[in-house]
């Protein structure tokens, strides 16, 4: 573990002259505060700064609001995008009158799961792989006032620029609606895109083994690999920054989003994982797959607690605009090794090692930090209570009769449905004290005026629906 002797000679020695420490707010927004780094001593490395926690939504009043951002000294990064040296240390939140981890911070959240795992007794280490996509576009334009709304989205791959006219010609190669996975350039435009925001998170020291296009237009996806999980929490926020920072520079923006394009697949962040224990893969057995009980058990907790995951797996009312048949999306409560109708999948492995549970509904709009602590507390509620998700579903969900159809749970339909069963449903999160009721009340609280703008806002479909009916 590094000491804050090592990060001060760091700075030294590699002339760093801004430290910028960050967290993460309850919606996954990354936040910052950058320090002159000549002003930061040990002391503060170690003990933390005092900072306005009222001004975070869905954290302090304004009449509590001092709170300690404590960095981490493992989590220690250089930020490639600043005009000077810049060091970005990752902070955790501490309360300042106890000095423990604040309640509401999702990493902390995250690592309190880590203890509760070890303390319970279900393993040592987990871990986690996303895989999160993305659309970069050309040009966007939104509004959203008193006398109406709308949106307007531009790329140079959209299949309806076919006949644009462009001042160096319209070249023609472009794919399809659907079409995107993978063909080669011309048509994959943003090969060079891709390959500077893999080549900058290795330069970051994060583990990232590929990139590719995605189904649709203007849709991507990075390889970054599996890590515990806390850290791979860490890196989803630096894979989100370096993402769109990237793009920037080529002039380009880019959207986690799940679903802004109508008529062609949303984006999702598809998680893997799975429990060792003294250096063995708990998730490795006879059944299934070649899966353990405990790994079907731990599929069974998230199926049955799906529904209270949504609010944190899909927290925004965009994400249940993917979560439709019909696109690859994955809204069918089943566990399947031969195909990706089923939201719980088993990736083929030929070995031990390789055996874990991809889950396919989450989307990278989650903040990664609650988002894999919950998936894995509604997990380990499966294991403890020997909830088994049934028989595997190995047939094409979405070819299925009407009436056997009808016997498949589902995702939630929308974000009211997944706040409302959180609501319903959170006693597996509150175990060990991983959640709390308090942080749990804050984060509904924090997000149902989403749902209530959402609903209570005309859109412009319903004027072509309705306007003259």
């Amino acid at each position: 573990m590094a000491s804050a002797k090592d990060i001060l000679k760091r700075i030294k020695d590699e002339e760093i002259e801004w430290v910028d420490l960050r967290f993460t707010d309850p919606k996954g927004k990354w936040q910052h505060l950058t320090m002159v780094s000549s002003v930061l001593g040990e002391d503060e490395l170690e003990d933390g700064l005092m900072f306005d926690g009222s001004s975070i939504e869905g954290w302090k009043a304004i009449n509590e609001s001092d709170m300690i951002l404590k960095p981490d000294l493992d989590a220690i990064y250089i930020d490639p995008f600043s005009a000077t040296p810049m060091m970005i240390l990752f902070c955790d939140i501490v309360e300042p009158s106890s000095g423990d981890l604040y309640a509401r911070d999702p990493r902390s959240t995250a690592k309190r799961a880590e203890s509760f795992v070890k303390a319970a007794g279900f393993g040592d280490t987990v871990y986690v792989g996303p895989e999160a996509e993305f659309f970069m576009f050309d040009d966007v334009k939104f509004y959203d006032g008193y006398a109406g709304n709308g949106f307007k989205i531009d790329d140079i791959e959209l299949p309806g620029n076919s006949d644009k006219e462009y001042d160096t010609g319209n070249l023609g190669h472009r794919p399809r609606a659907k079409g995107g996975y993978f063909p080669v350039a011309p048509v994959d435009s943003c090969m060079d895109i891709r390959g500077e925001m893999v080549a900058t998170m290795l330069e970051m020291g994060l583990p990232c083994d590929k990139h590719h296009h995605e189904v649709a237009a203007a849709q991507h996806e990075l390889g970054l690999t599996f890590g515990t999980l806390v850290t791979t929490a860490d890196r989803m926020q630096i894979y989100k920054y370096v993402v769109m920072m990237v793009a920037q520079a080529y002039g380009k923006t880019a959207t986690f989003m799940p679903k802004p394009i109508m008529t062609d697949n949303g984006s999702g962040m598809h998680t893997h994982i799975s429990i060792w224990d003294g250096g063995d893969n708990t998730f490795a057995g006879n059944g299934y797959a070649g899966l353990s009980d405990n790994c079907l058990y731990f599929v069974g907790g998230v199926i049955k607690h799906a529904k209270a995951l949504n609010a944190f797996t899909n927290p925004t009312t965009n994400s249940y605009k993917r979560l439709v048949p019909g696109y690859e999306a994955p809204v069918l409560l089943a566990y399947s090794a031969r195909n990706r109708s089923a939201s719980c999948r088993i990736p083929y492995g030929s070995g031990t090692k390789s055996k874990r549970v991809e889950f396919r509904f989450p989307d990278a709009m989650a903040n990664p930090y609650l988002c894999y602590a919950a998936l894995l507390m509604a997990g380990l509620d499966g294991i403890k209570n020997k909830i088994h998700p049934g028989e595997a579903m190995d047939k094409n969900l979405y070819d299925l009769p009407p009436a056997e159809l009808a016997e498949v749970p589902t995702v939630c339909g929308s974000l009211r449905e997944a706040l409302e069963s959180l609501a319903a449903d959170h006693a597996f999160l509150v175990e060990g004290g991983v959640f709390t009721e308090d942080q749990i009340e804050a984060y509904l609280e924090l997000k149902w005026p989403e749902v209530l703008r959402w609903e209570t806002t005309p859109a412009a479909c319903e004027f072509d629906m309705y306007y003259s009916a």
